[in-house]
């Protein structure tokens, strides 16, 4: 009767232990079919974390729930962000992965290449397009919610992100694995002189940054990539078989966004937000055109250094 007791109490606990609802509160699990964003908690933390992108917030977040909304999508979700350095391009994909996956950049559903890390060699460019189709092939196999982030496009060799577009089309299997709920995104500066140039025609207009839409900027967002040796899209298949969704277009920033920014990682290392080292720091940044000093020329990339020197006071 004991043994039959030990070995009853021994099935259930290995049953419980090894159910999915306990096993992946300790072991990150790819989420189950039917899994939903909280698209609230999503745009509070856009609206109070990425400052002066009201049309990169608004494309991305519906973009991204429309498409989890969808049960059966035809072709997984591919969105290209453009803009100049410190804009916010990375960090909108770090919140946005946070939410697909918790664990965020650290997630092992959550995949990033940097060109110049991952791709440095010209002259292997045929075995990095295996081996990019390999990777891409058995981590989709093992989870097929993946997120695939390309940074530094502007510096990917030519032709090598061909190398993924039957993953990205319309194709309900691709050797068997289908690709349609994996979300690609590529982060590139190529197109911030035309971005920067349209928000400063809208400036001399007098019109208010928050009038431009996204018609206003993608279609010659799309075929200046298209055409810029540089953006590692030139000529790309992706483009030219529309298999990108959404070229997102990150505005430059204000100075008004500069001491936003600066208030932010004040809080984020605890500090009270005093302003008049808010408005230091954003005074000690440059600014662009020469004779107008509108735009930042690094964004708010170098806020969280300059403010080092600022620690004491």
């Amino acid at each position: 009767l004991s043994v039959g007791l030990a070995i009853g109490v021994a099935s259930a606990l290995t049953g419980y232990l090894s159910h999915p609802r306990f096993y992946c509160r300790y072991v990150e699990c790819c989420p189950a079919n039917g899994h939903r964003l909280n698209a609230t908690a999503l745009k509070a933390q856009l609206d109070t974390k990425l400052f002066g992108q009201h049309l990169a917030k608004d494309v991305v977040l519906k973009a991204v729930m429309g498409f989890q909304n969808n049960p059966s999508p035809k072709k997984p979700l591919t969105l290209s962000l453009h803009g100049w350095a410190g804009t916010g391009k990375n960090f909108l994909s770090q919140i946005l992965a946070e939410h697909i996956h918790s664990a965020g950049l650290r997630s092992k559903f959550v995949h990033l290449f940097l060109a110049t890390l991952h791709f440095p060699h010209h002259n292997q460019l045929q075995l990095y397009q295996e081996q990019l189709q390999n990777w891409i092939r058995g981590n989709v196999s093992a989870c097929p919610q993946s997120v695939f982030i390309f940074d530094e496009m502007d510096k990917m060799h030519l032709g090598l992100i061909d190398a993924i577009k039957p993953f990205l089309d319309y194709y309900e299997e691709v050797d068997g694995v289908s690709y349609r709920k994996a979300i690609f995104i590529f982060l590139s500066n190529a197109g911030g002189d035309l971005i920067n140039k349209a928000v400063f025609d809208f400036w001399t207009r007098g019109k208010q940054r928050e009038e431009i839409q996204l018609k206003d900027l993608e279609p010659m967002l799309s075929v200046g990539v298209f055409n810029n040796k540089n953006s590692g899209l030139w000529h790309s298949s992706l483009i030219d078989k529309n298999l990108i969704d959404y070229f997102v277009p990150f505005l430059p920033l204000e100075y008004k966004h500069v001491k936003m920014c600066v208030r932010a990682e004040m809080i984020a290392r605890g500090y009270a937000v005093d302003e008049e080292v808010v408005k230091a720091v954003a005074d000690e940044m440059t600014f662009f055109p020469k004779e107008e000093k509108i735009f930042s020329d690094k964004g708010c990339k170098t806020v969280q250094a300059k403010l080092d020197i600022h620690e004491d006071t």
